[in-house]
């Protein structure tokens, strides 16, 4: 079965099964990250509300989603959030393709960049988005912390 990348239509309504691929995607950053994600006050109808105000990209292996993120446009760069993949799929280029996806967007947009934020404790994450070709650009704090807890990167679209 082929995955490819895909923005989600008007008719996806599995917002329960997003919602828990991205509490599965994101466990393993409980504990790491401080502050905890935002994802823990995030809800499946609050995805729903997101979706009305973003654009959803999903990755499907059959009905069930595997990979998903969310793109905002905070011109001049096209936001990625929420960016997910089932454990079991990683390493396949998945995330790869939403990147893509994310790039046509902005550069049918008139984007300048993608940009995305990863939290500073996630070095690894922080290896594979410079291996899509992004580059660190800031480092940012929380509201209420001292010290740097997000890193964010930078992608040019041409």
């Amino acid at each position: 079965m082929k995955l490819q990348a895909e923005v989600a239509g008007p008719d996806f309504a599995d917002w329960t099964g997003l919602h828990r691929l991205l509490v599965e995607s994101f466990g393993y950053m409980e504990g790491r990250i401080d502050p905890p994600s935002s994802l823990a006050a995030l809800t499946p109808e609050g995805l729903a509300a997101k979706a009305e105000r973003e654009v959803l990209m999903l990755v499907r292996y059959g009905a069930r989603v595997v990979a998903c993120g969310f793109a905002a446009p905070r011109r001049p760069v096209l936001y990625l959030g929420k960016l997910a993949v089932t454990e079991a799929l990683r390493g396949r280029g998945l995330m790869r393709q939403m990147v893509a996806l994310a790039e046509e967007m902005a550069r049918e947009g008139g984007f300048e960049a993608l940009e995305l934020q990863s939290r500073v404790e996630l070095a690894e994450n922080h290896a594979a988005f410079a291996a899509l070709g992004f580059a660190e650009t800031a480092r940012t704090a929380h509201e209420g912390y001292d010290r740097p807890t997000s890193v964010t990167f930078r992608k040019p679209v041409a």
